[in-house]
């Protein structure tokens, strides 16, 4: 929390406040972070009163901060400028603000959400392969798609009791019902065959 001024300060403080005759402006007020609040008469209009602020020497222009209450009063939205006491009070409201979120992020983040992704939903086995007998994903499973291609490959036929080494390849045959053979030939358009184009001759024009 930002500290008030000294009382030295302080009273260098009440003496700008006082609204003496040969003064063109006096002081309103302070925040607590060092910054002082002034108000004199306008040049074109006498019953008007302006209204600036004058930054700490001590802060940094990038760091300069305002408060709401101060604000409104600069811009003639609040009539009464803030005092210490209800400037402390906001400056403790804003704390405990702060431990009240903290400490609601926190609860939300304990309890699951429906925007998790599906990973820390379900376990990772729901998506792999499963063996059929155990239900455990198989990591190390031997690929078996692979064996209707082997059978599918022509037959090696060897003499194994003379210990030849020497295979004689036969292709597998087509079945006798296949769908192929039942098929009919003798559509209407199977021979037919494109002829020449011959151009009949020309009449000679009279």
């Amino acid at each position: 929390m930002p500290s008030s001024p000294g009382p030295i300060r302080r009273l260098w403080y009440n003496w700008k406040m006082m609204k003496l005759p040969w003064r063109k402006r006096w002081l309103v007020g302070f925040d607590l972070s060092g910054n002082t609040f002034w108000e004199f008469k306008d040049t074109l209009n006498s019953n008007r009163f302006r209204r600036i602020v004058k930054y700490s020497r001590q802060t940094h222009f990038s760091d300069v901060n305002v408060t709401p209450q101060w604000t409104q009063w600069l811009r003639h939205t609040r009539f009464d400028p803030p005092s210490l006491a209800e400037q402390r009070a906001d400056v403790v409201r804003q704390e405990n603000i702060k431990v009240l979120a903290a400490a609601a992020d926190a609860r939300w983040a304990s309890k699951p959400s429906m925007l998790d992704p599906p990973d820390k939903q379900q376990p990772a086995q729901m998506l792999t392969s499963r063996d059929p007998s155990t239900g455990v994903a198989q990591t190390g499973a031997v690929d078996t798609s692979n064996i209707n291609v082997q059978e599918r490959s022509p037959k090696i036929v060897g003499d194994a009791s003379r210990g030849n080494t020497s295979a004689n390849y036969m292709p597998e045959s087509e079945p006798k019902d296949s769908p192929w053979k039942k098929a009919t030939r003798g559509g209407p358009s199977e021979d037919w065959q494109p002829q020449s184009w011959t151009p009949s001759p020309t009449r000679k024009r009279a």
